[in-house]
């Protein structure tokens, strides 16, 4: 089901004639059009590159609810540490991908490094839980975050209908399929927009806080590491909390092909991001704690919104339309980046051939897109989703530190590979062992939800052998494949990109 079937596509038009098929311009002619061919472009600059990194990282939990980290550390002083740590370590991360991607120069980000590093298997397993489960799961979470923040200036009496909740969530998770299915431009300048919505959300309420140090509101700092004691079994916690707000460093090597000048932007955007993202959340958690006692941030729903009531008056009002937008580029970023993963995995033969197709005048891989939409509409109205990221967020870590092991493993299998941006090895070696350390010792803190997320990423063995190695599958269900393959390209007006046409 999932090796590239071997039919007549439209590229020559041969099997389709008689078909719908006159609507895929310039696909029986040898004009002019012919020169260029349909493929991915690099339109992904610099600056792009930062609002994608960016865009991505800063979602919701800054705004709406950092007492994770507060809870699991049990007091100021660590809470603010963590943070910082966390920073650091996304920051290291973030260094080892940027080796990763100017010497791997292929999109995809995890899937396409394991399958560099370790083989087809692993990385089969990877995208196997991303498609199924990580990314629709992901996505219905912000999302749902986008919808309460867009509906709170007008519910500010009462409570808003769960209903109305998801029907703004899924007309949200609509617009971003169609913007990232229309038109690479448009998602990365709508991008770069709700990237600057961001920061000015994050400076809202950074200079209120500073201006309150300044009067010398500095009384729930002082005794900072008095409270409860941070334990070994809240650590893990902590650090998923942690590096789940910071979570989004890595998208850029997602779509590694359409980068501008790779070598130079990757490594470039990835370091300037994470010190403006690591710098804005330390000091707008500082900025809480001027405002807000301990006790006041683990009741808070929505710590920014809390922060902006105090300070701001009827200004507040503001701040939920921040985070709605903030909810709205991550969304965008993810959807746009995580697309990549799914055309890399279809070109390899790993998911079905469709998924690796562009369409033949917007250059956008459609297929890839808007595969996601119908399960991100179910976990939307019938998951626990936030249970189901808790199964989950194990292996995210696993896998990204595995990648960091592999880039480790390179370093010996390969080391002839250029290597345009090299990090020290103490980097990679320090990142991947805290992201397994931190992932062992939450099957001994949270066995329940670890071992249920770890059942789920092992279905992925049993597929891979099922799908990928098994051949032997009935004539009538290849041609089955094959038919819905043409039905589909027709439908979505999509071609491979190997076959060089240009609409």
């Amino acid at each position: 089901m999932f090796r590239k079937p071997a039919l007549s596509t439209i590229a020559n038009g041969s099997s389709l004639q008689g078909q719908s098929i006159g609507r895929l311009p310039s696909l029986d002619s040898k004009g002019p059009a012919q020169e260029e061919k349909v493929v991915l472009k690099k339109k992904v600059t610099f600056l792009r590159g930062v609002s994608i990194i960016i865009g991505t990282i800063i979602g919701a939990g800054i705004f709406i609810s950092p007492k994770g980290i507060l809870k699991n550390t049990g007091s100021v002083g660590m809470s603010l540490i963590l943070w910082t740590v966390c920073g650091i370590l996304s920051l290291f991360g973030a260094l080892c991908y940027a080796e990763l991607g100017t010497c791997i120069k292929k999109s995809g980000g995890h899937y396409t490094y394991i399958l560099e590093a370790f083989g087809p298997l692993p990385a089969f397993v990877r995208v196997w839980v991303e498609l199924l489960i990580i990314r629709p799961a992901a996505t219905a979470v912000i999302s749902l975050a986008f919808g309460r923040y867009i509906l709170e200036p007008f519910f500010i009496q009462c409570e808003i209908p769960d209903l109305a909740i998801k029907l703004i969530t899924a007309v949200g998770i609509t617009v971003v399929m169609v913007l990232n299915s229309m038109s690479v431009s448009w998602s990365a300048r709508i991008q770069i927009f709700l990237t600057f919505c961001k920061l000015v959300a994050i400076l809202i309420i950074i200079v209120p806080g500073v201006m309150q140090l300044i009067k010398g509101e500095t009384q729930h700092f002082k005794d900072a590491f008095a409270g409860n004691d941070a334990s070994v079994m809240g650590l893990p916690l902590a650090f998923y909390s942690g590096m789940y707000a910071y979570s989004g460093w890595f998208y850029l090597n997602f779509v590694t092909e359409e980068v501008e000048n790779p070598e130079k932007n990757i490594p470039l955007a990835i370091c300037v991001s994470m010190v403006i993202v690591t710098v804005g959340y330390v000091l707008t958690n500082v900025a809480y704690f001027t405002t807000i006692s301990p006790e006041e941030l683990l009741n808070s729903e929505a710590v920014a919104v809390t922060f902006a009531e105090r300070l701001m008056g009827n200004f507040s009002l503001a701040v939920p339309i921040f985070v709605a937008l903030s909810c709205f580029g991550s969304m965008n970023g993810g959807i746009f980046a995580v697309s990549r993963m799914f055309y890399v995995a279809s070109r390899e033969g790993h998911l079905p051939e469709i998924l690796s197709m562009i369409h033949v005048r917007k250059h956008t891989p459609l297929p890839a897109v808007i595969v996601l939409y119908p399960l991100t509409m179910i976990m939307l109205f019938t998951g626990d989703l936030y249970s189901l990221l808790n199964f989950l967020s194990f292996a995210r870590w696993l896998f990204i530190g595995l990648v960091v092991v592999g880039l480790i493993y390179l370093r010996y299998k390969r080391p002839d590979m250029p290597r345009p941006f090299k990090v020290p090895l103490f980097i990679p070696a320090l990142f991947s062992f805290t992201c397994l350390f931190m992932v062992a010792l939450s099957l001994y803190s949270d066995p329940v939800n670890t071992g249920i997320g770890f059942a789920i990423t092992l279905t992925g063995v049993p597929a891979y052998y099922l799908f990928i190695i098994w051949d032997k599958k009935p004539r009538w269900f290849r041609r089955f494949l094959d038919r819905v393959t043409e039905t589909l390209q027709i439908i979505l007006e999509v071609v491979p990109t190997e076959n060089g046409l240009k609409s």
